[in-house]
């Protein structure tokens, strides 16, 4: 499954950024995966915090062979030792475990989180073990397809706002302008900024990488 959008979300953004507007001509349809399973992705995301995109996918491999299906049942089953064996930190397997325990005891409400808006959702997410509100922010947008995340914690979608508008710094304020700009599709816009920020779109720098390279060569 891949995150939802359509010529309605494009044409709005397109109509309120020209700069955005011409990225999004440029590298066309952007195809996201997407896991509609909140318990799997709240554990995918803690599995792979912290770590590179190949150490997760090992370890996510390792996972879904050990366990099978990954639910609440076959991680409380399996402890924070077997997991750890996996190849995670006992920290984050730890953290695994009790987010499963809190889902088997009815403390955690998987479905309950999907009725909620955006805010009350961070909210119940922030509150596991292990979840920060970047990753809940992710869940929201890889999981439950929240048409509007956009997301300052988000190390690439700040590079590619300063790539794409050649700001040297992206601070809270100049940001929050953007995302009311993009505003009620910021997720559609969070996909095309970081194409920008992982060089998609040829001829595009980044001015803070620039000047420390300048200040670099000055000394």
């Amino acid at each position: 499954m891949i995150f939802q959008y359509g010529e309605k979300e494009t044409e709005y953004l397109k109509r309120r950024d020209k700069k955005l507007g011409a990225v999004i001509e440029r590298v066309g349809p952007i195809e996201r995966a997407v896991d509609p399973d909140l318990f799997t992705s709240v554990v995918h995301q803690i599995a792979g915090q912290q770590i590179s995109m190949r150490a997760h996918a090992t370890i996510w491999g390792r996972m879904q062979a050990a366990l099978g299906t990954i639910n609440a049942e076959t991680v409380a089953a399996a402890g924070a030792e077997k997991l750890q064996g996996l190849g995670m930190s006992f920290r984050k397997a730890s953290y695994i475990c009790d987010f499963a325990a809190r889902v088997q005891s009815g403390a955690f409400d998987l479905e309950a989180v999907r009725e909620m808006d955006d805010a009350q959702a961070i909210a119940a997410l922030t509150a596991l073990k292990g979840v920060g509100v970047w990753t809940a922010e992710m869940l929201l947008l890889f999981c439950l397809q929240r048409p509007d995340v956009f997301s300052y914690g988000d190390f690439a979608i700040r590079r590619g706002l300063r790539m794409l508008y050649r700001h040297h710094e992206i601070d809270r304020e100049r940001f929050e302008r953007y995302r009311r700009r993009f505003s009620p599709y910021g997720s559609v816009a969070s996909l095309y900024i970081w194409a920008v920020a992982c060089g998609e779109v040829e001829g595009l720098t980044d001015p803070a990488t620039e000047g420390a390279k300048g200040r670099q060569k000055k000394t």
